[in-house]
């Protein structure tokens, strides 16, 4: 039986970066992914330019997808009161069925291994990982990155905490044309019970994904009739969904997102991305903390693996440290943020304030984005 030097489990923005980073340092890698590519995930599709660096220098070629500069952001509160600034660093938008498509042919060319299955199982025993797979085929690595995303049944074989509560969240996203929507700008609309986001794709597609509370989504026996009787008393998001046409046969969702607290570290796997912690979607930059968090483990773990004497222990405080240190901040304020704008007086107060002071609103972007990623 081959032993990798790492296995990852989930072949997302996270799981693929991390998958081509540690390829290029020479490591052997497999990548167990559920679905085949390309795919459309329920997702904001703005990526902060953060990351751009570092995805050069993995050799990603991102011109070839055919980004879209994005350089301001739009707010709206329930009742249409509009702010808008520009994006410090700046961003891109890419769908993800263009965008994790990349990565993965980039990973192949570089001979990353895949194999298309559901992980259902992990041990650890004797210092290496054994990952079960739902067609009973075992497979075996010196360290193991957990990249499965929002939820998995993974956690709940983890025993991990969050998973053990039950999350009043509900995504839900589709591509629609609307050719009219400014191709600079991301936009987030606020609505009873939830918040959406705006923005353009490769494609010329608008991309829109919202969330919104159970609560407020229950009382309705569709996304259609909760869109044209909860979403759309948004005046931009009424204009928007009035006057735009769904690409989708039918919208996207996920349930049960949770934003509570993960651990970075759990049975000795290190968690990149959405496992490890997962940011409100307000805050439009859970695609670029995907990314970095990759490179944080990378780093972690060929720093191990090329050391005369490897101590895991010494890893896992090392990483879990390093991703407290750069996205544990962040975490909070976005909580914050979302507590202060799905309370509708708090929110109509705050937009009120924030539109007086530029200031107030590039210190928000800038505590809940990091700095460009420098290698």
């Amino acid at each position: 039986m081959k032993l990798y030097d790492v296995i990852i489990i989930g072949g997302g923005l996270a799981g693929l970066t991390a998958a081509i980073d540690l390829k290029k340092c020479d490591c052997s890698v497999l990548v167990i992914e559920k679905n085949t590519y390309p795919n459309h995930k329920v997702c904001g599709e703005y990526v902060s330019n953060e990351v751009k660096p570092y995805l050069e220098y993995l050799g990603v070629n991102l011109n070839s997808a055919d980004i879209i500069a994005i350089d301001t952001l739009q707010m709206s509160t329930t009742s249409g009161k509009r702010i808008e600034t520009g994006l410090p660093l700046g961003g891109f938008g890419i769908s993800r069925y263009v965008f994790d498509n990349l990565l993965y042919k980039n990973a192949l060319a570089l001979g990353v291994e895949f194999v298309f299955d559901s992980a259902v199982n992990t041990s650890f025993n004797e210092d290496i990982f054994e990952i079960t797979l739902a067609s009973k085929e075992i497979y075996t690595s010196k360290i193991a990155i957990g990249a499965f995303g929002k939820r998995s049944s993974l956690d709940k074989k983890l025993h991990r905490e969050f998973i053990q509560q039950k999350s009043p969240w509900l995504g839900v996203k589709c591509h629609y044309e609307f050719p009219d929507f400014p191709t600079n700008v991301v936009a987030l609309h606020n609505f009873s019970g939830g918040y959406g986001g705006l923005s353009k794709t490769e494609d010329g597609s608008v991309n829109f994904c919202y969330l919104t509370s159970f609560k407020s989504f229950k009382e309705f026996n569709s996304i259609e009739a909760f869109n044209k009787k909860v979403v759309a008393k948004n005046p931009f998001l009424g204009d928007f969904l009035r006057s735009a046409t769904p690409k989708f046969k039918n919208p996207l969702s996920i349930a049960q997102i949770s934003f509570e607290r993960k651990k970075a570290v759990e049975n000795h796997l290190l968690m990149c991305g959405d496992s490890a912690g997962l940011i409100h979607p307000l805050c439009g930059n859970g695609m670029a903390m995907a990314i970095h968090s990759a490179k944080i483990a990378s780093t972690c773990i060929t720093d191990y693996l090329r050391s005369p004497n490897p101590d895991r222990k010494k890893l896992e405080q090392s990483y879990a440290f390093r991703w407290r240190k750069e996205f544990a901040g962040r975490l909070r304020m976005g909580r914050a943020i979302q507590k202060m704008l799905m309370n509708e007086t708090a929110s109509n107060l705050a937009i009120a304030t924030i539109a007086q002071s530029e200031k107030i609103l590039q210190s928000m972007i800038k505590r809940t984005h990091g700095n460009p990623i420098l290698v």
